[in-house]
């Protein structure tokens, strides 16, 4: 009988643009918003008190110069900065990566992001693949790498995850006059990064850090979107579609998104998570951090309430967001980067991570061990 291929993570890479950035000075870097309706206007001047308060983030981080209005980095020089940095900690060249994994919420470039990462990193000839799923992608292209490994079809992966949010969030991207309260809500919420992870096949778990399993499922084929554009399935006039206001990323909030969040058995993340926990059969008690992949300290709080009845200890939440904002799907390997570079982890820890995202309540997770 074949000895089963694990798979080891062997080096993390994170990518934060430009100086840290005070709750503040978000104003500076994204522009203020001053044509939108009168009602939109005095909503703002009410809002941005509470979200300071709630969000409880010190610092944001822009790929953009305050000063000239220009972009200092895009998804791909990015996700290529924390590839470097990945690559460096496992101590491999880039020519020795046989396949790319990319995940990003969504884009609309061609050639496509993992095949231009492929190009910047020098690498000739590679496979590679991207996925867009809004804040799961990141456990989505894990998942591909890991089963690809774990399958035999490659020995070596680079996973990486990026995102330029900011991009959606300035003042010069909104038709304000059109601009809802939904549209302008996630100016608080996110922000720029990177990460990335290098897996790599080994015989026995053994001297690092291995995916136990990678989890994904969406639960919304019932539920209405809470988040998301207008744009058709099919491209628009750029015109049409920025006088129509289509192109805004909205997110709904409030009771709305709470009614659909919130189902009578629990929330929708405490299922999800229950559930992976069940079908892996994940044994939580050396659970030594827990990182959840959501916007804000506050909504991650609010889940560990829920988390305590699984075995799962208020002291196990890892989070940096405070530190550095949130910048989405690549936050759980930026998180990763920070544990792996900052604590000191002892055999048999474990490391929990899951997320739901609320465009259309697509959930994902995985679990690793240090051996």
């Amino acid at each position: 009988m074949t000895r089963p291929i694990e798979v080891k993570i062997t080096g993390t890479g994170a990518y934060l643009p430009g100086s840290p950035v005070p709750f503040e000075e978000i104003d500076r870097y994204l522009g203020e918003i001053t044509g939108g309706t009168p009602q939109v206007m005095r909503w703002l001047g009410r809002i941005k008190p509470v979200m300071k308060e709630m969000l409880d983030i010190e610092h944001y981080h822009y790929a953009i110069d305050p000063d000239t209005r220009e972009y200092t980095d895009d998804n791909v020089t990015m996700a290529v900065k924390a590839a470097r940095a990945a690559l460096e900690m496992s101590g491999t060249a880039p020519g020795d990566i046989d396949f790319i994994a990319y995940g990003s919420a969504h884009m609309d470039q061609m050639p496509t992001a993992s095949v231009r990462i492929q190009e910047q990193l020098g690498i000739e000839s590679c496979a590679e693949i991207g996925v867009h799923a809004n804040c799961t992608s990141a456990y989505k292209a894990l998942l591909v790498a890991y089963d690809m490994i774990r399958n035999g079809r490659y020995r070596r992966a680079l996973v990486a995850s990026s995102s330029v949010s900011s991009s959606e969030l300035r003042a010069e991207y909104y038709n304000q006059a059109l601009a809802t309260k939904e549209d302008l809500f996630l100016r608080w919420f996110l922000c720029d990064g990177a990460g990335a992870l290098v897996l790599e096949a080994a015989d026995e778990k053994k001297d690092g850090l291995f995916v136990e399993c990678c989890h994904i499922e969406s639960v919304g084929g019932k539920k209405p979107s809470a988040m998301g554009n207008r744009r058709p399935a099919y491209w628009m006039n750029p015109k049409e579609e920025y006088e129509k206001g289509y192109h805004h990323l909205a997110q709904m909030f409030q009771e709305e998104l709470r009614a659909n969040f919130h189902d009578p058995d629990g929330t929708v993340f405490y299922k999800g998570l229950k559930g992976m926990i069940e079908k892996y059969d994940l044994d939580l008690s050396d659970l030594r951090f827990f990182q959840v992949n959501l916007p804000s300290k506050h909504i991650a709080e609010l889940v560990m309430d829920e988390c305590f009845s699984l075995g799962i200890p208020r002291e196990t939440l890892y989070t940096e967001m405070s530190k550095m904002g949130y910048s989405g799907p690549p936050m759980v390997f930026i998180c990763l980067d920070r544990i792996l570079r900052n604590e000191k982890l002892n055999h048999g820890d474990l490391i929990l991570s899951y997320v739901t995202e609320v465009s259309k309540f697509m959930q994902a997770g995985y679990a690793m061990r240090y051996y």
